[in-house]
């Protein structure tokens, strides 16, 4: 393994630091042809483009789902232990080259390099739990109400997954799905985000030469890279049989339909507005901690990202102190210096993006604590570096309801639990929630029926950092998806329900006698 430079900010030296990570993974990038798609590799550490890279058109993608829907044929009846190892093998490759595909991460994606790690640990740690769940896929047997008859249910792979994700999580929800999906004995065609290509092609070679390694069909993946277009081809497509995208909620709503007119299943993470509620209770010094963790990492640009804080009123004016200080001592700049914990925002658009939400904020009342402006960061004039922000909202508004991917946090105050509980629930999404308070009475509440309406809700700690060991997903808006842990392998396979009549008889079922 080899460790991440500390510096150079020149177009150049990014160009040379990638090809040479990419290099040591065994990654090629395929040159553009003239008249055929292209995406082209940047760096929101610069705002520069590093170099174009050939783009998969309509035709290579029918190509790519058509060689994974004949590996299909093959994979699903390869004994899921023996699909295993091939996850086994990628674990073992990933942590190999943890340190390469991390470089990438945050060359691509602007991650510090302690999250670009954990992302790739994440990797890792999907592996393991695929691996494991290869020996533990199956059904159950429930008692028939026929004398000698046997009552079952199999779990069957389910055929070629389609996998869109997003740009702020590069390659981590892409193996939360394909580690899965393969020891369910599905293959996937992966459509990353044209954002961050050279990630993809890195993860992609070191899973080939694991499939290699191990004797896997050849087309048990495929990758096709490419913009909306691409994405559109890979939706469409019949042989397709689950589309799992992440992304915004616009994406998720013209994505569903699509599916569902030809059939297909859907698995969708979309938006996250997430929300904490700090109740009286609460131990301050642990919410801070927390709270900024969850709302500036990755520069305010994860799905579990916190955008809300609903404070009781007895505790807002220490707890806004407190914030305050915090942020106003954030280091913001390149996230390979050390000591950054503020990277760039992915493209100036998402800067203006923020500013725009700003300026609604304040137009409804709010008030701009701290941060939100830019930040210079030398030798690099067309990055979107910024400050993360912190906004006091007399109640909720529009603005609010909104997702902005950015480091915008609002300060909401609350009277009651009750009324915390209407103002975290009062939004369109519902992916992830928090609640502190040391009063267990609350806790459970907020946990209960009558609490938070989110597929994550956590209790004394942030609403980012889940583990892959539980499923991990949202409801309303944010699609209803769940991905990783749990039983969440159920979205990649299909169920038969069998009955075997082992009498000599041919009783019918609820006693219906037909002569």
């Amino acid at each position: 393994m080899t460790s991440t430079p500390s510096a150079p900010t020149d177009t150049a030296a990014l160009r040379a630091e990638a090809m040479a990570a990419l290099d040591r993974v065994g990654a090629a990038v395929p040159a553009p042809v003239a008249g055929h798609p292209s995406v082209t590799a940047r760096t929101p550490l610069t705002g520069a483009d590093l170099f174009p890279v050939a783009a998969a058109s309509r035709d290579d993608v029918a190509e790519a789902v058509g060689a994974a829907h004949a590996a299909f044929r093959v994979w699903r009846s390869v004994p899921a232990p023996v699909r295993g190892r091939t996850v086994k093998r990628f674990g073992q490759l990933l942590e190999e080259h943890a340190t390469d595909l991390a470089a990438l991460v945050t060359l691509e994606a602007g991650k510090i390099p302690a999250e670009a790690l954990g992302e790739v640990q994440e990797m890792v740690d999907i592996c393991d739990l695929a691996v494991g769940l290869s020996r533990q896929v199956g059904g159950r047997t429930m008692p028939s109400e026929r004398a000698g008859h046997r009552l079952t249910e199999q779990w069957h792979p389910l055929g070629v997954v389609g996998v869109i994700s997003a740009f702020n999580f590069p390659v981590a929800v892409w193996s939360w799905n394909t580690a899965v999906a393969l020891v369910c004995g599905d293959p996937v065609v992966w459509k990353p985000s044209e954002l961050t290509p050279l990630t993809a092609l890195a993860c992609t070679a070191l899973l080939d030469r694991a499939a290699a390694e191990t004797g896997a069909p050849a087309d048990v993946h495929r990758l096709v890279l490419g913009g909306r277009e691409t994405g559109d081809a890979l939706v469409r497509d019949d042989r397709v049989a689950l589309v799992s995208a992440t992304g915004s909620e616009r994406m998720g709503t013209a994505v569903a339909p699509v599916v569902a007119a030809r059939h297909g299943r859907t698995l969708l993470e979309l938006g996250g507005n997430n929300a904490a509620v700090v109740m009286p209770s609460a131990d301050l010094d642990l919410v801070v901690r927390a709270v900024v963790f969850a709302a500036v990492g990755t520069a305010g640009q994860r799905c579990t990202t916190m955008r809300r804080l609903v404070v009781h009123e007895d505790v807002v004016e220490p707890l806004l102190e407190r914030l305050r200080t915090a942020y106003a001592g954030l280091p913001v700049g390149d996230p390979r210096e050390p000591g950054t914990l503020v990277g760039p925002l992915v493209s100036a658009a998402a800067r203006d993006a923020m500013v725009a939400a700003l300026e609604a904020a304040v137009a409804d009342g709010g008030e701009v604590v701290v941060g939100g402006e830019r930040v210079d960061v030398a030798g690099a004039p067309a990055a979107a570096y910024v400050r993360p922000a912190l906004v006091r909202m007399p109640h909720q508004t529009a603005v609010v309801r909104r997702e902005t991917f950015a480091p915008v946090l609002y300060v909401l105050p609350c009277r009651s639990l009750d009324e915390a509980v209407d103002i975290h629930n009062d939004v369109p999404q519902g992916l992830s929630s928090s609640i502190f308070t040391r009063d267990a009475r609350e806790a459970e509440r907020f946990l209960s029926e009558a609490g938070s309406d989110c597929g994550i809700v956590n209790v004394n700690i942030g609403t980012s950092g889940a583990e892959i060991g539980g499923a991990f997903g949202g409801e309303k808006t944010t699609g209803g998806g769940r991905e990783s842990g749990s039983d969440s392998w159920r979205a990649y396979m299909r169920r038969a329900t069998n009955t075997v009549n082992y009498s000599d008889e041919l009783p019918l079922a609820q006693g219906v006698s037909f002569g």
